[in-house]
């Protein structure tokens, strides 16, 4: 099966990209798929994630005015389309523009669009700022219903969209679950770029209160740095680590008792699956919409509820303070992400991807 996503940046260290490599590397290997991407960055220079070599890489650079530029992302588009006549198209890629595909594009490939974020997924301050990101919302939600289907990470993910083509697959957890942390180190980690929908603001307006009563506790956070937002100035205790993205990411949960995740929104956060599957148990708040479908609270972590620090600090301190716990927990979050297995998932995605050709040839 000859399969073609369309993506924005394949050269950033997130989880779309992280799925992507993963994905796309499975279904070579196992059905010997042949797997084309476009993006938008230079081809697959300077990856951070490793890519399978049979993958066919093409750009499309777009450096011009908005409406040129949509203009020349329709051609290209047509011309990779045509070249490749691929039996499936994927569209992996929250901006507007690819959003608009289906209005623009003229082919008979089967289009489906894999969502990894929320509707709602912007900051807007000013009254035009809400009243214009209300209108992209609201695009967002037409454009969904155009495709041949609406692929969601979680029911509730999907249940953001007021469409009736979606289907919900699930990230897959690309590692086994061989290893398990010992949640003996007094060690904190967030896994998160350096953005205002992953929220470390808060985790750090919320870590003072935090060390001054576990003073020999550490906060380790794991993301790309961000000039714009600057949040490592923001931090003040000398028990704070900033560090870069790592590929060895399974030892540093390893390495660590608690994870913390105080995004704003979520999809399907890999980073609450990636450290479940490894023992961690996690506290995050109930931002839309991940994170409460992976983390069942009071059982295999805490959700808490939007912006309540006090209970967000109240759990995390409950976690620090008893190791039987933590360890709990731990063993509750391993068994809960199971259903995650890469095999389970992929196979979900070879029998969805026969669905479509198959009913497309009819």
């Amino acid at each position: 099966m000859r399969l073609l996503y369309i993506t924005q940046r394949i050269n950033e260290e997130g989880g779309v990209q992280r799925v992507l490599s993963v994905k796309t590397d499975y279904l070579i290997k196992k059905w010997n798929y042949q797997i084309s991407i476009i993006t938008q960055n230079d081809g697959d220079s300077d990856v951070f994630f490793e890519f399978n070599k049979a993958i066919s890489f093409y750009d499309i650079s777009l450096k011009k005015g908005k409406l040129l530029n949509l203009i020349e992302y329709k051609k290209q588009l047509q011309k990779y389309i045509s070249l490749l006549q691929p039996d499936c198209i994927i569209i992996s890629d929250f901006a507007l523009k690819s959003f608009s595909i289906p209005l623009f594009l003229k082919t008979d490939v089967p289009i489906i669009f894999e969502a990894h974020g929320s509707r709602f997924n912007e900051y807007r301050k000013t009254f035009f700022g809400r009243f214009t990101g209300k209108l992209k919302y609201e695009y967002r939600n037409y454009c969904a219903s155009k495709f041949l289907f609406f692929v969601a990470l979680s029911k509730e993910s999907l249940e953001e969209w007021s469409i009736k083509n979606g289907r919900v697959i699930s990230n897959p957890l690309w590692f086994k679950m061989i290893q398990t942390a010992e949640l003996e180190e007094k060690k904190i980690i967030m896994v998160a770029r350096h953005s205002y929908e992953k929220g470390i603001d808060r985790i750090l307006k919320m870590w003072p209160l935090i060390v001054q009563k576990y003073p020999e506790w550490k906060l380790e956070i794991f993301g790309k740095s961000n000039k714009t937002l600057q949040l490592e100035k923001q931090q003040s205790d000398k028990n704070i680590t900033f560090s870069n993205p790592v590929h060895n990411i399974q030892e540093i949960y390893k390495s660590a008792s608690i994870l913390v995740m105080t995004s704003r929104n979520e999809a399907l956060p890999m980073v609450l699956i990636e450290a479940m599957a490894i023992g961690l148990p996690c506290v995050a708040y109930d931002c839309p919409v991940g994170p409460k479908a992976i983390i069942r609270n009071n059982e295999n972590g805490f959700l808490i509820e939007e912006d309540d620090e006090t209970s967000f600090i109240e759990k995390l301190s409950l976690l620090i303070e008893d190791e039987m716990l933590r360890k709990k927990m731990g063993v509750k979050a391993q068994e809960s992400v199971q259903k995650y297995d890469i095999d389970i998932i992929m196979q979900q995605w070879k029998n969805f991807f026969e669905e479509i050709v198959k009913t497309n040839l009819k």
